[in-house]
Formats: C-alpha cells, structure tokens, sequence
C-alpha cells in the first residue's frame, strides 16, 4: 500500500519515477480502511530531499500511511523552496495545542548540534511537541539531534562534543535480535552518521527506562528505545540516499572546513570513485519494521491513547 501525499510536492514526482507507490488523496479518500497517521518534524536544512528520503523508505510499506509535514512556527527557514512550507507544512506547535494524535511522529536532524539546546531558536516549541508526543502520539521515532534533543527533554541525558566529526558509514551490532524493530536485521549492519557530538552512553545505560539495541565501539550507541519501542532514538541516518555524504563532504571542502573523507563509503576511501550503498536493505527493513509495529499496536481509535 502507498503513501497519501499531495500531487504538488516535489516527492511526488521523484518516488513515481522510483516507482515507490505513492497516492493522491483523492483516491485514498475511496479506500475503506484507516491509513497510518504519520507526521514529519522536517528540521533538516535540506527540506526537499529529507522529505524524499523519508517518504521512499516509508513508502516500501504495504500499509498505507498518510503523512503531515510540520514545521517549527517560531523558525525561519532560509532554505525551502519559496512557498513550500506555506503550501505543504502545518505547524507543529498548533498540533500540539489542539492535541492532534497521531500514530508515528518522527523528528528529523537538525544542523545545530553544537549549541545548547536551550539556545537553539525553536527549542520551547519543540519541548512542547516532544511532551505532547507522550500521550497523543503511540510510537516517536527521533533521528541523529533528534534524538539528543528527546533524549535530553525526557531523561536530561547530556549531549558530548567529539574530538572529530563522525563521518561515514559504520558497522553496528544488535544487542536484542528478537526486538521487533531488528526482525530480519543481520548480526551486523551498516548505517550512515554524520554529526560533531554524541550521547552520554553511561547516562543512558544507568536509566533503566532506556534500552541500548544497537550500537559499536567506533561509533557508540545507534539505537535506543523506551516504553516498548514507543519512543526510539536513532544517533544516525539509516535515511541517507546514495549521495548525502559526498555532498556533506564536497560542501565542507568547498566552505574550507576540515573535513576527512567519510569512512567506508568510497572504494579505497578515494573521492573520485562513486559510493557504494551498503545500508539500503537494513533502512528499509528497519521502516518497515517500525511501521508494522505502530500498526499492530496502535489502537484503531487514536482517541484510546494514553
């Protein structure tokens, strides 16, 4: 089953091509079945193509989802196409005042990992939507800041500063293989990071509301989850098409800024020759994963939550 998003957004015509099943809500309105209610916090600089990554991996479902994109009303956005968000997004915080549930939620990255939370700009209102996300929402999935920031406003976890930035595509392992987000996964997968800080490992470990299910030695903990997978956190972007890195890479080149190659993505670590994509399948299995889990969990009345 596909994905319900409007014909107008950019997505549309980039997954059709990728011939990821993608619906109009007209014909999604003739369906006698209730979709997945899913709303996208899309904090990331490069709006469009977050948007595409996310909904390519949602859209591998055979659930039908219809998707909200949200945004932070006390942010400016210098980045979106002029007019995009004004036609495309809600924002998240009159969600939160009205108490819209949803099944998921997931809240994007954002490129402001080195400052206090509290000094980012549109921090109150996200603090407002993370706590509204407890009871409106079953199952919040939060990716790289993310995931600080959940973790940070729920449990005061702390955010690190890294000596170097972590960069490129690393090995995890499974700490609980029979966890229903890792049904299928192998004992060792892939997964893109990309980010300057990471979080308190002992912190979380000594919380016994929180569970560490993936992690590695290089890159530290990958995925944790709270509440029986109703709040997960992701530190990385299972997410990331073919060439996010390699443009992270050449725009911090081209900006002067100290960047070492991503490790493990090109062959011989050599810029000149094309990635290779070793993280497809498991982002895939992991979405969908999730996606089955919020589906045969969620009551069918989102008014029964709590």
């Amino acid at each position: 089953m596909p994905i319900k998003i409007p014909k107008e957004l950019p997505a549309y015509e980039a997954l059709s091509g990728e011939r990821v099943f993608v619906m109009t809500e007209d014909r999604a309105e003739s369906q006698d079945i209730r979709p997945l209610k899913v709303g996208i916090i899309n904090l990331m600089p490069t709006t469009v193509d977050t948007e595409i990554q996310l909904l390519r991996l949602l859209g591998n479902s055979p659930l039908q989802v219809d998707i909200t994109f949200l945004n932070m009303s006390s942010h400016t956005s210098r980045n979106a196409p002029p007019g995009h968000l004004e036609k495309f997004y809600i924002s998240a915080g009159e969600i939160a005042r009205l108490k819209v549930r949803y099944d998921g939620l997931i809240i994007t990255g954002a490129p402001v990992e080195t400052l206090p939370f509290e000094e980012v700009d549109y921090w109150n209102e996200l603090a407002e939507i993370i706590d509204y996300s407890e009871e409106n929402v079953f199952s919040c999935l939060h990716i790289c800041w993310g995931a600080q920031a959940g973790l940070y406003r729920r449990y005061n976890i702390p955010k690190k500063a890294l000596d170097k930035k972590l960069f490129g595509v690393f090995p995890h392992a499974v700490n609980e293989q029979y966890h229903s987000l890792f049904r299928g996964f192998d004992d060792e997968f892939l997964a893109p990071q990309s980010r300057h800080t990471t979080c308190d490992r002992s912190a979380i470990a000594s919380d016994p509301r929180l569970t560490i299910q993936s992690e590695t030695q290089e890159a530290g903990v990958f995925i944790v989850t709270a509440r029986e997978g109703r709040e997960i956190y992701v530190t990385g972007h299972l997410e990331y098409d073919p060439l996010t890195l390699d443009r992270e890479y050449r725009r911090d080149k081209e900006r002067g800024l100290t960047i070492e190659v991503p490790k493990n993505y090109y062959p011989g670590d050599d810029p000149s020759k094309s990635p290779v994509v070793r993280w497809r399948a498991h982002a895939n299995l992991f979405f969908d994963n999730w996606l089955n889990y919020v589906y045969q969990e969620t009551p069918y009345n989102l008014d029964e939550l709590s």
